[in-house]
């Protein structure tokens, strides 16, 4: 048999780019800030009102609203209306309402409570136990006529 010998030519790092501009993305730096999505965790009681980050108070900075509208991720379209309070501080609250979506979502101590912002005031929720563990609802068939706030069990968490 014989063997054969290679001639290596270049550098040893694939077919390289060529000439022309890079294509990186440009530094964190210069792109626009957007926050969409975080969580806040559970430490206190769970029913009184919760303060968001900070970054996403200042990304709303300019269209703060009086309230959102929460939607649970996997619970249909119900949407849980909830005041929101900015302090003056650059500080915001989910106020009145965010008790009644608690109960009905059963956000406890040591939960983590996922929010992903969807623009016109609307946050989707996913909500996780203490275990990091992803709780999953339905919605019963006899609430689905019955959109209003004023029921808080809209959703029901197989246990």
């Amino acid at each position: 048999m014989a063997s054969t010998s290679r001639t290596r030519t270049g550098r040893g790092r694939g077919r390289g780019r060529g000439s022309g501009s890079s294509s990186l993305p440009p530094p964190p730096s210069t792109l626009p800030l957007i926050i969409e999505e975080f969580f806040i965790v559970v430490y206190e009681d769970p029913l009184v009102k919760k303060e968001l980050p900070k970054k996403f108070a200042d990304y709303l900075d300019g269209k703060e609203s009086a309230k959102v509208y929460l939607r649970a991720a996997d619970c249909g379209p119900r949407l849980w209306t909830v005041e929101v309070l900015f302090d003056g501080q650059g500080r915001m609250y989910l106020d009145k309402g965010w008790e009644k979506f608690a109960i009905a979502h059963g956000v406890d101590f040591g939960c983590y409570v996922h929010f992903k912002y969807e623009g016109d005031d609307m946050l989707t929720v996913k909500v996780f136990d203490g275990t990091m563990c992803r709780r999953y609802y339905y919605l019963d068939d006899e609430d689905t006529d019955d959109k209003s706030d004023d029921d808080v069990k809209p959703c029901i968490h197989p246990l």
